[in-house]
């Protein structure tokens, strides 16, 4: 058996969007991924994934044909430098303006930008200002 390794945030496993235009949304994915250092995890016909992210078709064997709802995910930023590239190659590749760059009320130095992808989820790029990290993910084995 040959050995696997992932690597996890600290709250959540995974999420899945269903899409209903794989293409426009691996586009619009894997420019912004590559911007904040995120590399894809694999990808089919029907899906994608880059780390707690999984991204496919109604026609995938999980999403059982039904399209999610809206949602809000927020990707950690190293820099605020990053954040900005996020929000160019966002609108550079199909994505919408729903909060240009710059600093958010909901704690000192919390710096972000906000977009709409292709099925209209709110992406959201977020630097907390400086900090450390105890480790760079979780390393999960099996």
């Amino acid at each position: 058996m040959e050995t696997e390794e992932l690597h996890r945030g600290r709250l959540i496993d995974h999420i899945q969007l269903v899409v209903r235009d794989l293409p426009a949304s691996r586009r619009f994915y894997e420019a912004v991924f590559q911007v904040l250092g995120v590399p894809l995890g694999g990808s089919g016909d029907d899906y994608f994934w880059a780390d707690e992210l999984f991204i496919s078709s109604a026609e995938s064997e999980a999403a059982q044909g039904k399209l999610t709802g809206r949602h809000h995910l927020a990707f950690q930023a190293h820099d605020r430098a990053m954040v900005d590239a996020f929000y160019r190659a966002a609108l550079d590749n199909g994505g919408k303006d729903n909060g240009a760059p710059g600093e958010r009320p909901y704690h000192p130095g919390y710096y972000a930008a906000f977009v709409l992808d292709p099925d209209g989820n709110n992406i959201e790029a977020v630097h907390h200002g400086p900090s450390q990290r105890s480790a760079p993910s979780v390393r999960v084995t099996f």
